[in-house]
């Protein structure tokens, strides 16, 4: 079913935005097509490329400190916003984890009270309560579509979510968005955010998948994928579920 399928996906600023080895979720999907005869495909931009949504079916934008948010924010809102708010108004996937999550919303503003304007794809914004508050560190389990998402988190801003978006995922074990309303992340449209990292993709394969089959069914309607044996994922996300919750197994 997946014969002749091309996948192709805009890795943005790759050397900037790549801590916790969020470049394993690149690596994963790569992978996960290439077992399945899906052509995969990456092209990586960073500060003064341009972003065509035409050009893709994903986009990938992982995390960084704040440094490196400062240094990509105002390309990333004033050279790729329009085109990214364009791709998601045309159902393409993008996946943006921890920094470059905060920096998909309206603000995020520092520890130092600096406001760094988002691209103002998602209607969220993150504000860091001060150099002395708590970071939320550690091991995050969350309900997703009638299962879990499992990885790490390691983040002082807490991120609020607007009328315009739903959270991702329920949090079971950790702080996720803000330690008080119980969520995880974003979705509007086919824009994921998330705080996860670990990476996030190698340890929840069932929301691989879903990503590779909702971006390839934007040209594909009736894409299925094929199984693949997933032993080892689903070991590493049952490890990660453990050390979160000391539980093996979360229904």
């Amino acid at each position: 079913m997946a014969k002749g399928l091309k996948l192709r996906l805009a890795h943005l600023y790759p050397k900037l935005m790549n801590i916790y080895g969020d470049r394993g979720n690149i690596m994963c999907l790569q992978r996960r097509c290439r077992e399945r005869g899906i052509d995969f495909e990456v092209q990586e931009l960073g500060p003064g490329d341009k972003l065509k949504p035409k050009d893709c079916e994903m986009v990938f934008i992982g995390g960084a400190q704040d440094r490196e948010q400062r240094l990509v924010a105002d390309d990333l809102r004033t050279v790729k916003g329009k085109a990214l708010k364009e791709a998601a108004e045309r159902n393409v996937v993008i996946l943006a984890v921890c920094g470059g999550y905060q920096l998909m919303g309206k603000f995020y503003r520092g520890a130092d009270g600096e406001e760094l304007p988002g691209a103002d794809v998602l209607d969220i914004w993150t504000v860091h309560p001060g150099p002395g508050a708590r970071r939320f560190i550690g091991n995050v389990v969350a309900r997703w579509n009638g299962t879990t998402l499992a990885g790490f988190e390691n983040h002082g801003g807490r991120t609020y979510v607007g009328e315009g978006v739903r959270p991702l995922a329920e949090i079971v074990a950790g702080y996720g968005n803000n330690g008080e309303d119980g969520g995880e992340g974003a979705v509007y449209r086919n824009v994921f955010g998330t705080y996860l990292h670990g990476s996030l993709l190698p340890k929840n394969p069932v929301f691989a998948d879903f990503l590779i089959e909702t971006a390839l069914r934007r040209r594909h309607k009736d894409v299925s994928l094929a199984a693949l044996d997933d032993g080892a994922e689903r070991a590493a996300h049952a490890e990660a579920v453990r050390l979160a919750t000391g539980r093996r197994i979360i229904a």
